[in-house]
Formats: C-alpha cells, structure tokens, sequence
C-alpha cells in the first residue's frame, strides 16, 4: 500500500494565514476537503486547480486525517 506524501503539505505564516496549503499555493487543505466533502471529484477538482497534482488531492486527506488525531491540551500555569 503506498500512502500519501504529507510532505506535501506545508504552513507558512505568509500564505494564507498559515494555514496548512499544499505545497506553499494558495490551496488550503481545507478547501480540499470542503470540496471532496461536498460531492466533487478529484477530477472536477484538478479542473479548477490545474496547478494541483493528482498526488496534492490523498495528501490533503492524510493531513486532514491526521490532525483529527490530534489533541490540544491546554498550558499548565503555575
């Protein structure tokens, strides 16, 4: 089983708030998924980003799958 490269995913304070993008464009992971999430397919979604690689699309769920893993916990003050 091959699985997706996250490397493809980076945070940059100067793009787009620092929210997690594909490869440093102005493609959020959350438009990704917003846009899998509401019916389209990889294709349609190529078709609006042509910039984006077929490899971008499962690297944006893997990020995305991840994080949901994640826990904040909040700072201990003393």
């Amino acid at each position: 089983m091959n699985f997706p490269d996250i490397d493809r995913i980076t945070i940059d304070p100067e793009v787009m708030g620092g929210k997690p993008c594909i490869r440093g464009m102005r493609v959020t992971v959350g438009t990704i998924t917003g846009l899998l999430a509401s019916g389209a397919s990889v294709e349609e979604i190529l078709s609006l980003y042509p910039y984006l690689e077929r490899e971008d699309i499962p690297a944006a769920l893997a990020y995305a799958t991840w994080r949901t893993e994640e826990q904040s916990l909040p700072l201990a003050t003393t």
